[in-house]
């Protein structure tokens, strides 16, 4: 477990010496299109791995077991309206193709979008001006609750998320304070090459076969 906590370090060291928080929130958002319409909704299961797999790379923590059960959750929910041809019946409760494939379309775009985040919104964000502040802050948390998504469960939604926010709160005056300025990083050129690179994979989906 040591060695793969010291593999995951690593991965996150260069992660952030690669790239500059402002470069990864552009592509981000150039990215993030593609998910969200693309007119292929299974197309959209390979991208969520594609994501998930930048993730890792990029060393985030990342727990298989609870994806899994939050897509699983998110499809079982759809299939309660049954909607489109019936694939088949468990009693009275029918699986239909088009409940089933929403579902499956919903969850992966969400999961798709938390890793996505996870990815290209660092806490070092800085957006110029006010508007650019509080953009770059409300991406920054959101990146942070869905690191922690482990944490809040469905019975204390509004409770957990209220105590995440906390510690957040705490942790930032606690590194201000005790903590020098980050070692602020410039994308280097093979920074903008894996950028370029990951962007044009992301939009593969959407090329007429």
């Amino acid at each position: 477990m040591k060695r793969l906590e010291r593999f995951r370090l690593e991965r996150q060291q260069a992660y952030n010496r690669l790239f500059d928080a402002k470069a990864l929130c552009i592509a981000g958002l150039v990215i993030m299109p593609a998910l969200l319409f693309n007119p292929h909704p299974l197309l959209r299961i390979p991208q969520f791995l594609f994501f998930w797999f930048l993730a890792w790379l990029a060393g985030k923590k990342n727990n298989p077991l609870i994806t899994i059960l939050i897509v699983l959750s998110i499809v079982a929910f759809n299939l309660i309206i049954p909607y489109g041809r019936v694939l088949f019946s468990i009693g009275a409760f029918k699986i239909t193709s088009g409940a089933l494939i929403t579902g499956i379309q919903r969850a992966v775009t969400l999961e798709g979008l938390i890793m996505l985040s996870r990815v290209s919104i660092r806490q070092d964000l800085k957006l110029p001006g006010l508007f650019g502040e509080l953009i770059g802050e409300s991406f920054r948390i959101f990146s942070v609750i869905a690191g922690q998504r482990q944490r809040i469960s469905a019975k204390s939604l509004i409770a957990d998320i209220d105590r995440l926010m906390l510690e957040l709160s705490s942790d930032e005056n606690a590194e201000s304070e005790q903590s020098p300025p980050a070692e602020a990083f410039r994308t280097k050129p093979a920074g903008f090459v894996i950028l370029a690179a990951t962007t044009v994979l992301s939009w593969l989906p959407w090329i007429p076969v």
